[in-house]
Formats: structure tokens, sequence, C-alpha cells
């Protein structure tokens, strides 16, 4: 509105600038003449101005004040609608609020199932791989306890063989323990006294032409602990070396000595090692000493070789009893053979008798289709004479025997 006004203006003013162009150009053009009609029209046209003027700023006035009339009415009306969009937005807002926050109550209960879940499933599995270690450790725990009591009884078994005395008490009885789980009691004894006074740790009562063997479980291993000590350097090593072959060859010679005796024992005898180390080293390193061993007659043999010689024994034992006990057999045998020739003979009447009833049984078959077919005859009302009929029978006997 207020735009149109003030074009208005410049209209009028433009007018009024175009007319007094014309009329100055007309006062140049007639002169002195028309100043007078100038100066009406000047008059005039300030006059028209002053109304215009008047009229321009009544109506700027009326619509100035109905411009801020529907200003203030737009401006109450936006108002009006932002209070209702503020108000519908707050309504939508709190909506969504509350369904939002629904989705979220829900998907964190969701959530919170499934890492309940989890967590079940991880504590679960924690408590079950917590019982495994636990039972891992109580397993663990127990071997090292038995590693433990294994290191005590190994401490104690090195100072068992460390003592001659106490070295000598557990060959006999490691020798004793594997004789006795092999032979029977007959086929050995232990601590036996030969006749020359000397008592051999075991004696192996095996058939002629063997006879006695004597075991000597006794061993001398100072100086084999001397020649592996850790410590040893290589002289000392090779004199404790020197010294065993020394030691096994004497130990040979005191049992070739004592427990080879002529007609009372056999031609040999056994040197037991109740360590199998020893053996190994003494057949890996001192051949030389086997040979002279085996020269003299006497047997190196450690638990597992003995156990070889001592299920040899026990498999001659037993041929030997199996010999003894042959005419036995051979009795057992032929009582044997007349039972199974009784039983022939009876088998063989059985079989005569089945074979008779079993001809029996046929004639009685024979006899039962006869009879049935005569009565079949007879309800057929079918009857012939006597001697036809007889003559069949006659007939089917022949018949039979050919």
């Amino acid at each position: 509105m207020e735009f149109v006004i003030a074009l208005g203006l410049l209209v009028l003013i433009g007018l009024a600038v175009a007319l007094f162009l014309k009329v100055s150009g007309i006062e140049r053009n007639q002169g002195a003449p028309l100043e007078e009609k100038h100066r009406v029209m000047l008059r005039d046209l300030h006059e028209g101005l002053a109304k215009q003027s008047d009229r321009v700023g009544a109506a700027l006035g009326d619509s100035s004040e109905r411009l801020r009339a529907v200003v203030a009415d737009e401006l109450q009306q936006t108002r009006d609608r932002l209070h209702q969009l503020q108000l519908s937005l707050g309504a939508h807002l709190s909506e969504t609020t509350d369904k939002l926050n629904a989705k979220i109550d829900q998907r964190l209960e969701q959530i919170s199932g499934k890492v309940g879940e989890r967590l079940d499933e991880g504590f679960k599995k924690t408590n079950e791989t917590f019982v495994n270690v636990m039972q891992r450790l109580a397993t663990i725990d127990e071997a090292q306890k038995k590693i433990e009591t294994l290191t005590g009884s190994v401490v104690s078994l090195q100072e068992l063989l460390g003592n001659k005395q106490s070295r000598g008490a557990f060959g006999e009885v490691q020798l004793e323990a594997l004789v006795r789980n092999v032979l029977p009691p007959a086929a050995f004894e232990m601590q036996y006294t030969l006749s020359n006074g000397a008592r051999v740790d075991c004696v192996l009562r095996l058939p002629e032409p063997t006879g006695l063997v004597c075991v000597d479980s006794k061993f001398p291993l100072e100086n084999y602990h001397r020649m592996i000590a850790p410590g040893a350097n290589d002289v000392e090593r090779a004199a404790a070396q020197r010294q065993f072959r020394a030691d096994v060859r004497k130990h040979v010679d005191d049992i070739a000595k004592k427990y080879i005796l002529p007609n009372e024992t056999s031609d040999g005898a056994v040197m037991f090692i109740p360590a199998e180390a020893v053996f190994a080293e003494i057949h890996a390193y001192h051949t030389e000493v086997v040979d002279y061993a085996n020269s003299r007659r006497v047997w190196i043999v450690s638990p597992t070789t003995l156990m070889a010689v001592l299920n040899t024994a026990r498999a001659v034992l037993k041929d030997v009893e199996t010999r003894k006990q042959i005419h036995v057999i051979k009795e057992a045998l032929s009582r044997l053979g007349q039972d199974f020739g009784r039983f022939e003979e009876r088998m063989k009447k059985l079989a005569d008798h089945i074979r008779q009833a079993h001809q029996d049984a046929e004639d009685v078959q024979v006899s039962s289709r006869k009879i049935t077919q005569q009565f079949q005859r007879i309800e057929a009302a079918e009857l012939e004479p006597p001697d036809a009929a007889q003559a069949k029978v006659v007939d089917l006997r022949e018949d039979k025997k050919r």
C-alpha cells in the first residue's frame, strides 16, 4: 500500500515538472504576456499540489492505520497459528516420544534378554571351564604328589643302591619276586647252601642233565656310580671305567669258583644284575667282559632277560612233567579208544533199528493206503472178488521186494 502511494506522488511530481517545463517553454516563445498566466498556473499548481498532498497525507494516514490493523490482525492470527502449531507439535512430539520410548523399552528388553542368555551361556561355559580347570588342577596336584612320592622313592632307591649291603638285599628281593612269579615252588630254592659251604641267593632245580643252576644277585656298583657321576672329568671317568671292568671280571671269577661245582651244580651259573642301565652299559661298551664271562660259563642277565630264562626253564619243566605222565596219557587214550569202539557198535545197532523202524513205517503206510482205497471203493459200490484183491496184495509185495 505504501508503495502505491509513493508511486502516485512520483507521478504527480512528474506531471508538475512537465507542466512547469511546458509553461517555461511557452513563456520563452510568447514573452512577457504569458507571465500572468504562468503565475496563475503556478498558483493553481501549488494549490493542486497542496490539495493532493493533503489527500495523499490523509490517504497515507488511513492506509497506515488500516495497515497497522491488518498487520496486527495478521500478527495475531500468526500467533494463534503458531500457538496451535506449537500445541500440535507438542502433542505429536509427545506421541512420537512415547512411541519411541516404547520401542526403545521393547528393544532394550530384547537386548536385555539376549544379553541375559549370552551371560547365562557365558557363565555356564565359564563354570564348566572352571570345573574342568579344577579337575585338571586336582589331577595335576595328585600327579605332583605322586611325583614327589616317586622322587622320594628314587632318592631312597639311590640311597639303597649306594650301600653295598642294602644293594645286595634289594637284588635278592627282586630276584625272588621274579622267580616266584614264573616258576612253581618246587622248581627253585632261595638261600641254598652248597657242599663247599657257599650260600647262593637262588638255585633253579632243572631236569637232568642241567641240574642245579645257581643265580647270584650281588653286584659291585661303586665304580659304576663314579664312572657316570656328573662332576667327574675324563681322567676320573676313564679310571673308574677300568676299575669297573676289573670289578666285573673279579665278580665273574668269584661266581665261577663258588657256584659251579662238578657233579653238584650245572656247568654254568647266572649273574643277575638288577639294573637295566648297568646291563646295557656292560653289553654296549664292555663286550670283552661279556666274552670273558661266557668263557667262564657265567651268564650275565638283567630283569628282562632273566624273565626269558625263567620262561624257558618253565617250558622245560612242563615238558619233563608231560613225559613223566606219558604212560597215564596212553592208558587214558586206550580206555577212550575202547569206549569209542563200544560207541560205534551201539551206533550201528541204533542205525539198524532206525532202518527197520523206517521199513515198518513204510509197510504201515502201504496198509493204511490200501485200507483207505478199500473204504473209498466200498463207498462207491465198486467191490471186487476176494481172489482179485488177494492177487493185488501179492503183486504189491513182489513189487516191493524187487
